[in-house]
This record gives C-alpha cells, structure tokens and sequence, in this order.
C-alpha cells in the first residue's frame, strides 16, 4: 500500500507542478512577448491557474495521503529522496491549506495588473499612475500574513516564503552586524579617488553586446539545449520543467555592464536549477531551496567569478576582439577597475559589491515600515529619496531612478522580497571559500576559461538536491559551518584592499 500512496502522492503533485509551470510561461511572455492589450486577459488566466494548482494542492485527499506516508517516511534516512519529498511537500501542504484559494486567485490577478502597469508607469516616471496598485498590494500582503496568526512580526510569513526560518528578530541583528562592519569599509573605499569607469559608457551595439554575454554563459555551463534568453524591463529567471530554465536580460548602449553582468546573473540563477537532478522534476523538490540560497549562485557567477581578475585575464582579450574601437587602447588594469569601482549610486541592480547591501536594508526597512503602518505608500518616493541622501549621499533625479526602478514590489508581494540579496551575498563569499578550499585548482581554471571544477563542485553540494534540505542545512553540508558574515567581508576587505591599495 506504502507504493500506492506514494504514487498517488507524485501524481497529484506532477499535475500542480504542471499548472503552475503553464502559468510561469504566461507570467514570461507577459515580461516578453505579450502585447499590453493582453494584460487584462492575462491577469485573468494566470489567477484561474494559480486557483486551479492551489486547489489541488490543498485537496484534503493530499493531506490523508501525507498521514499515510509518515510511517514510511520516518523509517527511511533522512536525506533519502521519497522521505525528504514527503517532508518538504508537507511542509508546503501546511502552509497553503491555510490560504483560501480565492485569495491565491485575487493575488495572483492583481500581480499580473500592478505589473503590467509598473512596465508603463516607471519609464513615464509615473508614481502617481501606479500608487494605488502598490497600496492595494500592501493590503494584500497583510492580508496575506494574517492567514499565519501567531507571528511575532507582521513580516514573519512573507519573510519565511522567500527563506525559510528566516524572520525579523533575526534579519534585524544579522543586517545590524553587516552594516557596522560595511560602513567603515565603503568609508574608506569611498574617499580614494574614484576608479575611471568611462570605458563602460561608450557606445556598445546592442547584437554585440549579446553575443559576447550568450558566449561567456556557454563557457560557464549554461545549457543552451534546457534554455533561451530573451530581453524584458527587469531581468529574471524562469523554469517550466528541468529541460526548459530561461533567463531574460536587458542592455544599455551606453552601459556595457548592464547586459553582460545581469546575464551572468541569471545565468546563474538557471545553472542552479539545471543541476538539480532529473528524477526530481515535476516534484517539489525541483528547485532552489531558498532565495538566499539562489542568490548566492547569481552573485557567485556574477561577481565571485564575473568580476575577478582571473575571469578577466582570459576573457578580456575575446572582449577587445568583440570591441577592437571601444577597447583596444584600455588594458586589462584599467577595465578591472572600472567594472569594480566602488561609489555610491541610485540604482540596487547597477551597485558595486561594497555598497550593494546598503541597498537592500533600504528596502528591507522599508517593507516593514509599511507592513507597520508607520510609512504610507504615498510618502514612499520622499521617504525613498531621503533615506538614498542619508545612506549614500546620492538623491535621484525622478521616481524613474527612485522608488520605481525594482519590480519587486509591483510583481509580488511587500515583505519578504530583499532580504534573500543580501543573505546570497553572504552564502556566496561563504560557499565560493568552501569550495576553492576543497578544489584548489579553481582559480588557476578559470584563468584558461574554463569553469568545471567550481560547476561540479557546486553540483555536487548544492545543485544536485534541488530543495531536499533547508538552507540551514544547505550551507552547513556545504561548507561546515552555519552561516557567517566573515567570508564576505575578508572577501571584500581582500579584493578591494588590494584594488584600492588599502592593504
């Protein structure tokens, strides 16, 4: 009988699995392809689906199925494929069953609206367009965390989707840390002269530009045969099977870092996914185990690897060779620099890695001011703005460059969307110490292009599992040890010391 419920388990799960990946497809060619005569419709469509896969989901049968299993599960190891998707899929059965699914529908509708008009109102400039959207979203987002009584804090639930165990008693003391060893460090970088970026900022032709990114993601890994890239408003990955992970970029003309870093990015973010193994697809184990742990495989391939010298020693010369006007006079030193300069900016995606955190604990403070009823969205662009001037110096000429530019909060919920940036940055440093550690020929690898040895290195600690263990458990299989701020900032403190010639 134990087999027959199993089975019957998988079934019911495949078949969620398979609403909810024709509804990510809906949601990428809404960032794509759609005309915007399709977002009314589509809003529609993508809430009938999430209601759908949500019903499903919560169908008391699944509930009965997972009690029968337990005996089952607790006779087998704890890492073993069938008990860690019996665990992880109650875990998930628990939570949803206490969202109704008309909520679920009405969320996912709205999301799709707020959206489709961000995409108009940011490049308009347009706070005023898209502010009572972002209000009904905040309402939504309470609402959303009262189906969990009991939190300590309003942004507990959000927080928990996004990264498990995870809440504000413990972000709070863990940013608080990070930004007491930050801001002395962004102090001190910061007051050197600054790195001359305007190799960057000539004129780079758009094909160009694409064609060298998809080049260095085939180098990484990257599987052209389970994947595509697309352009879109606000670069993302997006996964309907293991055989389909597609990333999305956007380019500047002016601004050869934008396209080819946000490639890397996303890139990294699918090769996670790619390297889980096939026997899990169509499961709840077939991906990422949390956001932070995600993070950490973006900012591991974009700026552990995309931004280092040994990246660079070997892809620089195919960069002039792609641009003999624009390059052919700047060296190697002189475009390390620039693509690490350290100053502060108005833009989170566009910031070096020294200040980036900074960013992301503007916005963390803000989502729980809101959640508090202590900040109104209609105060928000101000509030955006003097907070930028306090924190960084900078003050942003328009909302385009303000409170408009992350789509988070006008695609998903307020609560719970930032905090996995910076937790990836910390469990990059961490997870890319680990594995040069056990893999010294890494860097020595990467000088001649190659990036096997971190790829399989990567696999086989992380990639592989999908969502079998929690990120807890993720980074201590890893690496050892529980999560650490340490190897981030002796990274940073490395790098740009040697850079700055602080050291």
């Amino acid at each position: 009988m134990t087999i027959y419920y199993l089975e019957d388990l998988e079934t019911r799960l495949q078949e969620v699995n398979d609403l909810n990946s024709a509804n990510a497809v809906l949601s990428w060619d809404q960032s794509t392809y759609m005309p915007p005569g399709g977002a009314a419709a589509r809003g529609r469509q993508m809430a009938t689906l999430s209601r759908l896969a949500h019903e499903k989901f919560t169908d008391p049968e699944v509930g009965r199925l997972l009690d029968q299993l337990r005996p089952y599960e607790e006779s087998l190891p704890y890492d073993s494929d069938d008990a860690s998707l019996i665990r992880v899929t109650r875990r998930e059965y628990e939570r949803s069953t206490k969202i109704p699914a008309e909520f679920v529908a009405q969320l996912n509708e709205h999301q799709a609206e707020s959206y489709q008009v961000w995409t108009e109102a940011r490049p308009a400039n347009d706070f005023k367009r898209v502010q009572p959207y972002l209000e009904k979203t905040l309402d939504l987002s309470r609402q959303l965390a009262n189906y969990f009584p009991g939190y300590e804090h309003i942004a507990d639930p959000l927080i928990d989707f996004a990264d498990e165990g995870m809440k504000v008693s413990k972000v709070r003391p863990l940013f608080a840390e990070l930004r007491a060893q930050l801001v002395p460090i962004v102090q001190a970088f910061t007051s050197q002269p600054v790195a001359d970026d305007a190799c960057l900022k000539q004129f780079y032709p758009e094909s160009q530009q694409l064609d060298f990114g998809l080049e260095v993601i085939k180098a990484l890994g990257y599987d052209f045969n389970r994947g595509r890239q697309d352009k879109t408003h606000h670069p993302f990955m997006t996964k309907f099977s293991l055989g389909d992970v597609r990333i999305t970029t956007r380019v500047q003309e002016r601004d050869l870092g934008d396209a080819l870093f946000s490639t890397m990015h996303e890139a990294g973010h699918a090769m996670y996914e790619q390297g889980i193994r096939l026997e899990l697809d169509g499961t709840p184990l077939a991906g990422g185990t949390s956001s932070g742990v995600h993070e950490s495989q973006s900012r591991t391939w974009e700026n552990l690897v995309g931004r280092s010298r040994d990246f660079w020693s070997f892809f620089y010369p195919k960069l002039q060779a792609a641009f003999p006007e624009q390059l052919k006079a700047v060296s190697l030193d002189t475009f390390y620099r620039a693509i690490n300069k350290v100053a502060p900016s108005l833009i989170r995606t566009d910031a070096d890695e020294v200040t980036y955190n900074l960013h992301v604990m503007i916005r963390f403070d803000f989502e729980i001011d809101l959640l508090e009823g202590k900040l109104a969205i209609s105060d928000l662009p101000e509030a955006w703005q003097a907070r930028y001037q306090s924190d960084l110096g900078v003050r942003a000429p328009d909302d385009r460059d303000g409170v408009l530019q992350d789509v988070h909060w006008y695609a998903g919920n307020i609560g719970g969307s930032f905090q996995g940036y910076t937790l990836g940055n910390l469990l990059s440093a961490q997870i890319f110490e680990a594995a040069k550690r056990d893999q010294p020929g890494i860097s020595s690898e990467m000088r001649e292009g190659r990036f096997a040895l971190l790829r399989d290195w990567l696999t086989q600690n992380i990639y592989q599992h999908g969502s079998k263990f929690t990120a807890n458990e993720v980074i201590e299989r890893a690496t050892g040890n529980p999560l650490s701020i340490g190897p981030y900032i002796h990274y940073l403190r490395t790098k740009y010391g040697e850079l700055y010639k602080l050291v």
